[in-house]
């Protein structure tokens, strides 16, 4: 896939300079997916429905830890 076109941007919610962020781009059909203290490495691309999905999940507390 290229991601040459890509805007990249980092979630609101992501820890400053703590380096645990992720960015996520629109493309066309796909949403990609990268670590931000990579940028060159590697990328994950996800349809949106899938992306949409795991977004829910995770507003929902689906994956916090429980103590």
């Amino acid at each position: 896939m290229d991601f040459s076109a890509a805007v990249w941007r980092k979630s609101t919610h992501s820890g400053g300079d703590t380096g645990q962020c992720v960015e996520i781009a629109g493309l066309p059909r796909v949403v990609a997916v990268r670590d931000s203290k990579d940028p060159d490495g590697p990328k994950l691309s996800f349809s949106p429905a899938t992306w949409q999905a795991f977004s829910a999940d995770v507003k929902s507390g689906t994956f916090d830890l429980q103590h």
